[in-house]
């Protein structure tokens, strides 16, 4: 306690050197925090938010860990100097286990509760080898602010947790402050009269700044939830004696310090300490030490190297060990089936096979299987615990990942349309595509995401849209988008051995085949070792190079690639027109790409998406710059029509989006130019 104390003094004393990156304090914090995190064992999943350095200390960590961080060093063991001060990310042996997440303000809730909620998975489990072997169950703390309660994304966390009974903690320090706003501005209740309405989780209200409370209380809470497996909320009210951040000081805005600095902990802890035979000069002397340990380290990790430019390009991705196209993707005898199914086939074999692959999100367990049927008989062969409805959050289902993965278990979530990814976006960017990079390496995300897509059959404004550029933009992302039942398993297969975490579109008017011209989506089933590496295209219509006429390269994915094949089968342009099925957005083949147009000397890029502003513009952008001294016209782009929605009546569906018709409109055009 008393170093977290010397280490902020310390940090105002060299405030011009150390400001130069924001940080936050537990000034104030330090009992309740220490209090966690002195009983935490290594198994334990902790989530701290931003002022949570006292825990850190806590549990093992040193001033000059800290300070690493605080300077932004390279060797940061955190983060190799790539995000703030007491940011943590950690995976050390003798300590709680850290996964990454961003700055804290809430979206922590549902990582943390998907880890609570993968020990509940493997606690069920009934194969040994896979059951947690601890003597002592594990417990996941999620650490928050009380402001960051009123976040949406908490709601979300705690249902689950009540819903399913997880062995997870939230611990809420309620300081009275979000940064310039107080409590009574911005809250109708505070967290123990919120969680109230959560029926399953039990909640306690403590003195925060009263260690034999805070420890006592806390023993009781995690002896309770290590044993009986339910969850808890503690709500602990501290005073703020520091600054919000290094960079919104307290004198600016607060009218409350002389009366928050009469709850200081520390005098409080002193005289527990003298009042249990401590001596003055015993408590004076770790006073003493605890300052000139944190100036030591500070000077330490002052005189330090900087990240090196090279350091900003590791770690954006782990490593994948599937690198080339394996086992056999049409196999003698085998029946051709529909895209859907080939998935479906890929997820049962991944489940047979993989006691940690689980299945979830809305309606996909026993009663439906999936709106498309894409999860049909999956709850019944693997079990409710495996292949489970989630309520409607999609927050909850992609966040829920990251807890999940950091485990060991490989969750396939779902998103019922691409039009409801909206709100698990926040996640999506923030942990799920963050947490590699952010952990120099230490916690890849390793799931797979997938999103029924794209407009057919008068699906309307709510289940019919394209939003691939929106994801695309999100980097440490892999993004698959396959035209055909024979990709959508091979990359599937792929997916789930890769590490990261993987986003697969998969359009739902080529799911059964029933859109006029996509028999082509239907495939002979690969065989169950088959996988198809990311970021390798097809040149599915391949033609010579000519001379003598003109010729055009078709750079397209998913339902485009029907499209561009019907519309140079009508024309009679299949030895003139070459069509590449990129089959994944990121990574995407550019050599391929590049290799076809300058070949063929013209382009066409077709998407469903809206064409401004998008990825697909991206690409034209992309191919016009490194091609332009091999092609005879401007590439060109056919996408929907740039309108905010698509209608819900079929004409005017059909005037939104592209077609056969449309693009052999187009074709003649470009090779006419």
């Amino acid at each position: 306690m008393v170093t977290a104390k010397a280490m902020t003094e310390l940090y105002e004393e060299n405030f011009k050197t150390v400001s130069k990156y924001v940080h936050a304090t537990s000034r104030g914090h330090e009992v309740i925090q220490t209090a966690i995190g002195m009983q935490l064992l290594p198994q334990d999943y902790m989530f701290p938010y931003y002022r949570d350095d006292a825990m850190l200390l806590a549990i093992g960590m040193k001033p000059y860990d800290l300070m690493l961080q605080l300077l932004a060093k390279k060797a940061d063991p955190f983060s190799g100097g790539r995000t703030y001060y007491s940011h943590p990310s950690l995976n050390d042996i003798d300590k709680p286990k850290i996964p990454h997440q961003s700055s804290a303000t809430g979206m922590q809730a549902i990582p943390a509760t998907g880890a609570a909620l993968g020990f509940h998975y493997k606690e069920s489990f009934e194969n040994s080898e896979f059951r947690i072997q601890n003597s002592e169950l594990p417990i996941v703390v999620c650490s928050l602010g009380d402001a960051s309660v009123t976040e949406g994304e908490i709601a979300e966390a705690l249902q689950m947790a009540a819903l399913k009974q997880l062995p997870i903690l939230y611990l809420v320090q309620d300081n009275g402050w979000d940064i310039s706003a107080n409590a009574a501005e911005t809250r109708a209740q505070n967290a123990f009269e919120y969680a109230a309405g959560f029926h399953g989780i039990e909640r306690i209200s403590i003195d925060g700044t009263d260690f034999e409370e805070s420890y006592n209380t806390l023993n009781k809470v995690i002896e309770t939830i290590r044993t009986e497996r339910r969850p808890f909320l503690v709500h602990a009210t501290v005073p703020l004696l520091n600054h919000h951040t290094s960079g919104v000081r307290m004198e600016f805005y607060r009218d409350d310090l002389e009366e928050s600095r009469e709850r200081d902990p520390y005098p409080k802890m002193r005289k527990l300490l003298l009042d249990n035979g401590f001596t003055a000069q015993e408590v004076d002397g770790y006073d003493a030490f605890a300052k000139a340990e944190t100036q030591k380290a500070l000077q330490q990790a002052m005189d330090m190297p900087d990240p090196e430019p090279a350091d900003l390009f590791t770690h954006d991705f782990a490593p994948t060990p599937i690198t080339e196209e394996r086992g056999e993707r049409s196999p003698e005898g085998a029946e051709k089936v529909v895209m859907v199914d080939c998935a479906l086939f890929a997820i049962e074999e991944l489940m047979r096979k993989h006691p940690e692959c689980l299945l979830y999100g809305q309606d996909v367990g026993g009663r439906l299987g999936g709106v498309f049927r894409e999860a049909a008989t999956l709850a019944q062969k693997f079990g409710d615990n495996r292949v489970f409805n989630t309520p409607i959050q999609e927050a909850f289902i992609v966040g829920s990942t990251v807890g999940m993965s950091a485990v060991g278990l490989k969750p396939i979530v779902e998103v019922q349309f691409a039009d409801y990814i909206w709100p698990g976006l926040n996640q999506l960017f923030t942990e799920v595509s963050r947490s590699n990079y952010l952990s120099n390496g230490k916690w890849p995300v390793s799931m797979i995401l997938r999103v029924p897509i794209g407009a057919y059959g008068s699906g309307g404004p709510y289940h019919s849209s394209s939003m691939e550029s929106v994801v695309s933009n999100i980097r440490g992302l892999k993004i698959a988008y396959p035209s055909n039942g024979a990709d959508l398993k091979g990359l599937m297969k792929a997916a789930y051995y890769d590490p990261n975490p993987v986003v697969i579109f998969e359009h739902k008017g080529l799911y059964w085949s029933k859109v006029k011209g996509t028999k082509g989506a239907t495939s002979v089933e690969p065989s169950e070792d088959y996988v198809l590496p990311f970021g390798k295209a097809w040149v599915l219509q391949e033609i010579w190079k000519k001379e003598e006429e003109e010729t055009l390269s078709i750079i397209t994915y998913g339902m485009g690639v029907h499209w561009a094949m019907n519309a140079t089968k009508e024309l009679g342009l299949q030895d003139r027109v070459e069509v590449v099925d990129l089959r994944t957005l990121h990574p995407l083949d550019y050599d391929t790409v590049f290799a076809s147009v300058k070949k063929c000397g013209k382009c066409l890029v077709v998407t469903e998406e809206p064409s401004e502003n998008s990825f697909s513009r991206a690409l034209q952008g992309r191919i016009q710059e490194e091609c332009f001294k091999y092609i005879d016209a401007p590439v060109m782009v056919i996408g929907s029509e740039n309108m905010p929605a698509i209608p819900l009546n079929s004409v005017l569906e059909e005037t939104m989006i592209p077609s056969t018709e449309k693009v052999k409109v187009k074709i003649q055009e470009i090779l006419n130019y």
